[in-house]
C-alpha cells in the first residue's frame, strides 16, 4: 500500500476505515438480543417467585409442626387432676405414671388452641385431624392447615384455595 492509498483509506478524520466491516442493514438479526434478554429476565423472575413460594409453604409447615409439638406436649399431661386424685383414672398400662384417654387428649388440644390463638396466627383453616392416646401413655396430635404462598395467592385462590400442610406429633406422659 502506498502512502497515498493509505491516506485515502484513513478518510477525512484520519482514521483507518479499511479494516472495519459494517453489516448490511435489514439482515433480520437486529433486536433479537433484547428479546432474548427480556425472556431470560422473565424466566429468572419466575424461578425466584417459585422458590420464594416454596419457601413460604415450607415455613408454614414448620410453624404447624412447632404448634403440633406444643399441643402434644400439653396434651401429654391431659389427665384431669380431680379424676386422678379421686381414683377415677384407669390403672396405668405398663410403667406409665398417668393414663391418657383420647377424650382427655382431644379436650386438652381444643383448650390449648382456644387459650393460645396467637400461636396459630398465619395458619389458615387450622383443624385437628387426630387427637388420640394409642397406648394410654402417648398423646398423638395431628393438625392440618392451608398454606397460601404470597406470590402465588392469586393463582391458588382461583384454582384450589392453597396447599394443605399437615403435621403429626407425639409426646409421652410421665
Amino acid at each position: 500500500m502506498t502512502a497515498r492509498t493509505a491516506r485515502a483509506a484513513r478518510g477525512a478524520a484520519g482514521r483507518d476505515t479499511s479494516a472495519r466491516v459494517r453489516p448490511a442493514r435489514g439482515t433480520g438479526e437486529d433486536g433479537r438480543i433484547m428479546l432474548l434478554t427480556a425472556g431470560m429476565v422473565a424466566l429468572a423472575l419466575m424461578i425466584v417467585g417459585m422458590v420464594a413460594s416454596a419457601t413460604a409453604v415450607h415455613l408454614d409447615r414448620k410453624h404447624l409442626f412447632d404448634l403440633a409439638d406444643a399441643v402434644a406436649a400439653d396434651a401429654a399431661d391431659a389427665t384431669p387432676p380431680e379424676r386422678f386424685y379421686a381414683g377415677g383414672a384407669p390403672a396405668p398400662a405398663g410403667e406409665a405414671m398417668l393414663t391418657l384417654t383420647a377424650a382427655d387428649v382431644e379436650g386438652s388440644v381444643r383448650a390449648y388452641l382456644a387459650a393460645h390463638p396467637g400461636e396459630a396466627a398465619g395458619l389458615d383453616g387450622l383443624r385437628v385431624v387426630e387427637a388420640s392416646a394409642p397406648d394410654g401413655r402417648t398423646a398423638r396430635v395431628g393438625l392440618a392447615a392451608t398454606s397460601h404462598p404470597p406470590l402465588l395467592r392469586w393463582f391458588t385462590d382461583a384454582v384450589g384455595g392453597g396447599f394443605t400442610v399437615a403435621a403429626t406429633s407425639s409426646a409421652r406422659a410421665g
